[in-house]
């Protein structure tokens, strides 16, 4: 009887054993469960608690009247002064620009620079004011899909601090957006997180809190939309430390005046062409630059910068900004029926065109 009751005993402390190790384990997943990042739990407090109170409503004043509204960020802070990043479009022709922040003081800002090319540009105040930097990411890290999340100020003040989510729902997009200059080619990143009025020159973040774009526009209309587009954080802060340290960008020139093959200019200036749908034609050139002394003429086809085919007259830029100044470019070019290569050395921007 007792051998039988040992038995029993030495059972019966198994069973026990292994209820408590399974238990154990499923205690510890769930506390393992528990550790999560915000796309498990579905709340955002962590990383907007990351960049909310550098986030700052910008007030474009001209002529004592406040004329625009957008969004804009602390990105630096360097001895007694902070610097904050914004679109060139949200601080276009201001006479004053006043900074709100998220603890609703009011500052009044300086324009360190700004670029209309990149739509970028840097302000700076009294580094005292500010409460938090924005922490810098990587927008090439990204995926589709990932997780995104914007902080601005849609419609100026009444709404100062919304928050929209979304998902990155493109990269490596070039899109023509129309200034004041003309048309210009942008690369761009996609989100459907409502950006809107306002919103310009806020931040998307991924879900760490940290910044991978500047929010710049969105198409707009009946049939559209969630199509928001930010300029690429990397292109950007590179754009930034630049006006830092010059006030300006300074862009490649080669010494010409172009527009599209298809232009109502060429018939003004009675161009003819040969037949050719994708290119920019030359419409004048500037006396002793590169182009000049290269040998380009009024009414040449530019059809490639290096091995880049060249489709209009805004795509020319666009591949000719890659380049820097005392850059040698090969470009091809059809004159009538011939088709012809040269190589020119990049100066300065000598106009608003190329």
């Amino acid at each position: 009887m007792k051998k039988i009751t040992y038995i029993l005993i030495v059972i019966l402390a198994f069973f026990l054993g292994v209820i408590g190790t399974l238990c154990l384990y499923n205690t510890k997943e769930k506390h393992i469960t528990n550790e999560v990042n915000y796309s498990d739990t579905g709340s955002l407090k962590g990383p907007i608690d990351k960049i909310y109170d550098a986030v700052l409503l910008v007030e474009n004043y001209q002529k004592d009247k406040l004329v625009a509204t957008g969004t804009g960020f602390v990105y630096k802070k360097e001895d007694d002064h902070a610097f904050v990043i914004t679109n060139h479009h949200v601080i276009d022709k201001a006479d004053t620009i006043k900074l709100l922040l998220s603890s609703g003081e009011l500052v009044e800002a300086n324009i360190v620079g700004s670029d209309i090319y990149s739509d970028v540009a840097v302000l700076s105040i009294d580094s005292n004011y500010v409460k938090q930097i924005a922490i810098i990411g990587n927008s090439t890290n990204m995926s589709l899909g990932d997780n995104v999340f914007t902080v601005g100020s849609p419609l100026g003040i009444d709404y100062q601090g919304t928050v929209t989510k979304g998902i990155l729902s493109g990269k490596d997009r070039t899109i023509t957006v129309r200034i004041s200059v003309g048309e210009i080619l942008m690369d761009v990143l996609q989100t459907d997180a409502a950006i809107n009025e306002g919103n310009s020159g806020g931040p998307l973040c991924n879900v760490d809190g940290e910044v991978i774009g500047i929010n710049s526009l969105k198409i707009a209309g009946d049939d559209t939309e969630g199509m928001g587009f930010a300029i690429p954080i990397e292109q950007a802060m590179s754009i930034a430390t630049k006006i830092e340290e010059n006030g300006i960008i300074n862009r490649p020139s080669i010494g010409v005046s172009l527009t599209d093959v298809g232009s109502y200019l060429l018939r003004e200036q009675n161009i003819n062409i040969p037949n050719i749908s994708e290119g920019a034609v030359v419409i004048s050139v500037s006396n002793n630059s590169p182009a000049s002394n290269a040998g380009l003429k009024k009414g040449d086809v530019i059809t490639y910068i290096g091995n880049n085919k060249v489709k209009t007259a805004p795509h020319f830029r666009y591949l000719l900004y890659k380049y820097d100044i005392n850059d040698e470019i090969t470009i091809k070019y059809r004159r009538g029926n011939e088709e012809l290569e040269t190589k020119i050395i990049l100066t300065e921007i000598l106009s608003l065109n190329n």
